[in-house]
C-alpha cells in the first residue's frame, strides 16, 4: 500500500486533455453523449466497443495497417481516414443513442466540415458507414437486449427487497469479442466464512467501509469517493494520457481505443457471469448477518451500512476491479518497456477532480482499495477480479497484432 501510495500524484484541480486525433475528439464525444443519455455501466461499455471497434474497422479498411479485420469491408485505399472514422462512430451512435440523434448529427457535421470535398471524402463516409451497418448488425442479436429474468431467493410469503439486480442476463450474452464464452474466465468460489482470508476481509472492510468509519483516513475517503463512480468514462481518459503520447497517429490510436473498449466490455461480461454464478453477499448483508457465517471472529453489527450505497448487484468478482486490471493490461502492452506517461483522470463522484498515477500497477491497486473504502467489495473479491481483467486485457492484445 505504501509503495502505491509514493507512485500516486494528487492533482486537486480540474486537468484539460489534449485532443491528439478525430479518434479522441470522437472518444470524448462518445463519452459525453453516454452519459447524457444516462446509460448504465454494463451499457456503455457495450456501446464504447461497438464504437470503436466500428471506426477500427473502417480506418483499417482504408490502410490496410493491421490484420484479420472482422468485418467485410470493400478496400478504400484512396479514402479519406477522417471522414471514414467520422462515418462510423456516426453510424453506430444513432443506433446506440436514439436520444441523442440532433448532437450526434451536430457532431458529425462539424468534423466531416473539417474535410476537404471530394472523391476521397465521399469513399471515406461510405466506408464508416458499411463499417457501421455492419458491426451493428454483428451485435444485433447478441443478447444484450434479452429481456431479464431474474428470480428472486425466497420462499413463498417472505419478503425481499424489491430492486431487480443490474444485467442479470449479460452472463447469457453471445462471446463478444475475443473470449470464446462468459464462462472462460470464471474464477473459483469465494472463499469459504469459516476461512482466514473470509475473516481477514470481513473484519478489514466492517472497520475501514463503514459510512461513520473512525479508522478510514482523509486520503482513503478521497480514494472511495473518486471511485464511487463506474463509468466507462473514467477509463477512457486514460487511454487517452497514452494516445496523446508524441510519434503516434490516428491508425495506431483507432487500433488501441478499440483493443481497450472490447477488453472491457469482454470484462464486464466475465465479471456478471462470475456474480450471479456464485450470488455471493454484500458486505451489508454480511455484516448484518454475521452471526450467521459460523464464524465466531466475525461479530455481527445489526446497523452497519457502507460508505456508498451498494450497488445492486451480487459481491463476487469485483467489476470495477476487472475492468480496471484489462485496462491496464492493455495500456502496459501499448507502452511496452518504454516510459510510463502519467495516467490521469476525473471523477464526477468527487466533484471532478483528477487523480493521477505514474504506473499502472499503482492505479489497479488503488481502484481495488477505493472499492473497500467504499465498503462494497472484500478484498479477495478486488484481487480476483484484478486478475481476472489482467487475463481478459492480455487477451484482447493478442487478438489484435501490431501490424502486418
Amino acid at each position: 500500500m505504501k509503495t502505491a501510495m509514493n507512485a500516486l500524484v494528487l492533482t486537486l484541480v480540474l486537468v484539460p486533455v489534449a485532443a491528439a486525433d478525430v479518434i479522441t475528439d470522437w472518444n470524448i464525444k462518445a463519452g459525453e453523449l453516454m452519459t447524457a443519455a444516462e446509460m448504465s455501466t454494463p451499457v456503455a461499455s457495450r456501446a464504447m466497443a461497438i464504437v470503436h471497434t466500428a471506426a477500427f474497422e473502417a480506418a483499417n479498411a482504408i490502410t490496410h495497417r493491421y490484420p484479420a479485420p472482422l468485418l467485410k469491408l470493400a478496400a478504400a485505399k484512396n479514402a479519406s481516414v477522417d471522414a471514414a472514422i467520422a462515418a462510423a462512430f456516426r453510424g453506430t451512435l444513432a443506433q446506440l443513442l436514439p436520444t441523442q440523434t440532433q448532437a450526434i448529427e451536430d457532431t458529425y457535421r462539424k468534423f466531416l466540415g473539417k474535410v476537404a470535398e471530394g472523391p476521397a471524402k465521399d469513399a471515406g463516409v461510405a466506408t464508416g458507414t458499411a463499417a457501421a451497418t455492419q458491426l451493428l448488425a454483428l451485435r444485433a442479436d447478441d443478447g444484450a437486449a434479452a429481456p431479464e429474468s431474474y428470480r428472486p431467493h425466497t420462499t413463498a410469503g417472505v419478503y425481499v427487497p424489491t430492486t431487480v439486480p443490474a444485467v442479470a442476463q449479460w452472463p447469457a450474452r453471445k462471446p463478444c469479442w475475443n473470449m470464446t464464452s462468459a464462462s472462460q474466465f470464471r474464477p473459483g468460489p469465494p472463499p469459504a466464512l469459516t476461512s482466514a482470508i473470509w475473516t481477514r476481509d470481513y473484519n478489514e472492510i466492517k472497520a475501514v467501509g463503514a459510512r461513520q468509519s473512525t479508522s478510514r483516513t482523509a486520503e482513503q475517503t478521497a480514494i472511495a469517493r473518486f471511485w464511487e463512480t463506474t463509468r466507462p468514462t473514467i477509463y477512457q481518459a486514460l487511454v487517452r494520457n497514452v494516445a496523446d503520447m508524441p510519434g503516434r497517429d490516428v491508425m495506431r490510436n483507432a487500433r488501441l481505443f478499440a483493443v481497450a473498449a472490447q477488453a472491457a466490455d469482454d470484462a464486464i461480461v466475465a465479471v456478471f457471469d462470475g456474480k450471479y454464478t456464485y450470488a455471493f453477499w454484500r458486505p451489508i448483508t454480511a455484516i448484518r448477518n454475521g452471526d450467521m457465517d459460523g464464524n465466531d471472529a466475525t461479530d455481527r453489527d445489526p446497523s452497519w451500512r457502507p460508505f456508498i450505497e451498494t450497488p445492486m448487484h451480487p459481491e463476487y468478482p469485483c467489476a470495477h476491479c476487472i475492468v480496471a486490471a484489462a485496462f491496464g493490461e492493455v495500456l502496459r502492452a501499448e507502452i511496452g518497456d518504454g516510459a510510463v506517461p502519467t495516467l490521469t483522470t476525473t471523477s464526477p463522484t468527487a466533484d471532478n477532480v483528477a487523480r493521477s498515477w505514474t504506473s499502472i500497477d499503482a492505479f489497479v491497486q488503488e481502484v481495488g482499495n477505493g472499492r473497500i473504502y467504499d465498503g462494497v467489495h472484500f478484498r479477495n473479491s478486488t484481487e480476483v477480479g484484478a486478475e481476472m481483467g489482467r487475463k481478459i486485457g492480455a487477451l484482447s492484445v493478442a487478438r489484435h497484432p501490431q501490424k502486418k
